[in-house]
């Protein structure tokens, strides 16, 4: 092949290269600043890549693809590929490159067009992580772009409930760029949680931590985690109206507000009140949903373990004569549903005909037909 044809050749391997997606970053490597030098000689693609840090963990997989990408271009017959590093200078350029305009703050403020939802209960034991973990599933199952903070710092559960384990039963940990924090992604929704962070061997150990420390790591969730443009970010809420619940209130006063109940008084009488103090801090109560319900047996018989009319009793006493709260969902008791949890493979996706994972998903597609919206909201735009 003459010098002229390995040279439009080997445009059409950098092409076809630059095109491969970061598995955590989601965006071609091309974008990314990744490629190095590319350039076809006598059919061999000689094709140099730089990961973001030394011991990338998604290394194998960028490998895997740009090769095949590489060997995929008419006209290869072999692929040299050389693997490098980013500078640090690279690198903060990579970091403001993902960050933009945005230099260390909340990317989710009013003005963002990101649907912040916060799924509260008032009391432990109702299943409110097990459905957030669901929940954001299905979301992602619908085309939604999803982000999930397991804000539970001392009860952190969302790493277990979506498989976000090794072999070893180890948490997976987020991969750090400088300063930035790329999560982990499981069926699809980027995953941030303490339980990530803490130490090996630390896994089983408790998170005693108070109010200021708490509040530091809601915070430093919101702004240091590189979720990209998401549609939807949930955050799972410790139960209860505690010091997560106000610094939640102070630093997105224009989330959305689910409150998660079970059938029984004991459950539903204090679930009002994460509504309540959620609606004081400016937030928004859009529904309430009664999980572990009435459960029908194969022979047809209805079990109400935990009673009934928990959900309804929420929705009335959160409502005011400007605003009606719905009951959005009646979740029944389900063993396939705890067996997801255990498991780490969310029911919506082990067992979709399932009574629990069919309430769930049309849950999801409820909150979804409210599409982000410009209305009110100002643009990054100057006229001239």
């Amino acid at each position: 092949m003459t010098a002229q044809g390995d040279a439009l050749l080997g445009d059409a391997v950098r092409a076809a290269v630059g095109a491969v997606s970061d598995p955590e970053l989601r965006r071609p490597l091309a974008d990314l600043g990744m490629l190095r030098d590319i350039r076809v000689d006598g059919g061999t693609a000689h094709v140099g890549i730089a990961l973001t840090i030394v011991g990338c963990p998604a290394a194998q997989r960028i490998e895997r693809d740009v090769r095949e990408a590489a060997a995929s271009v008419a006209g290869v017959d072999a692929v040299d590929l050389t693997v490098g590093v980013m500078t640090s200078d690279e690198r903060r350029e990579l970091t403001e490159r993902l960050r933009g305009a945005r230099t260390r703050t909340i990317p989710f403020g009013p003005e963002s067009l990101t649907r912040v939802i916060a799924v509260t209960s008032g009391k432990g034991g109702v299943g409110k992580s097990t459905l957030t973990a669901n929940l954001a599933v299905a979301l992602a199952r619908r085309g939604l772009a999803v982000g999930l903070v397991d804000a539970d710092v001392h009860g952190f559960s969302i790493p277990a409930l979506l498989g976000l384990v090794d072999d070893a039963g180890r948490t997976v940990k987020p991969t750090r760029i400088d300063e930035l924090i790329l999560p982990p992604v499981a069926y699809d929704v980027k995953t941030i949680s303490i339980g990530m962070f803490l130490r090996e061997g630390d896994e089983g150990a408790a998170v005693a931590w108070r109010g200021p420390m708490l509040h530091r790591t809601v915070q430093q969730f919101l702004t240091d985690v590189h979720f990209g443009d998401l549609d939807v970010l949930l955050l799972d809420m410790p139960p209860g109206t505690g010091d997560v619940a106000i610094s939640v209130g102070q630093l997105l006063p224009h989330a959305e507000v689910l409150v998660v109940t079970t059938p029984q008084t004991a459950a539903s009488d204090v679930a009002v009140r994460s509504g309540l103090v959620a609606r004081q801090t400016g937030q928004h109560v859009i529904g309430v949903v009664e999980n572990m319900g009435a459960m029908t047996l194969p022979d047809g018989t209805v079990v109400d373990l935990f009673g009934s009319g928990g959900g309804e009793r929420v929705a009335e006493a959160l409502s005011t004569a400007e605003e009606t709260v719905a009951l959005l969902a009646q979740v029944p008791l389900s063993p396939a549903l705890r067996a997801g949890g255990d498991a780490g493979i969310p029911v919506v996706v082990a067992d979709p005909d399932d009574s629990a994972a069919r309430a769930i998903v049309d849950l999801a597609a409820r909150l979804s037909v409210r599409p982000r919206g410009l209305s009110g909201r100002s643009l990054p735009v100057t006229p001239r």
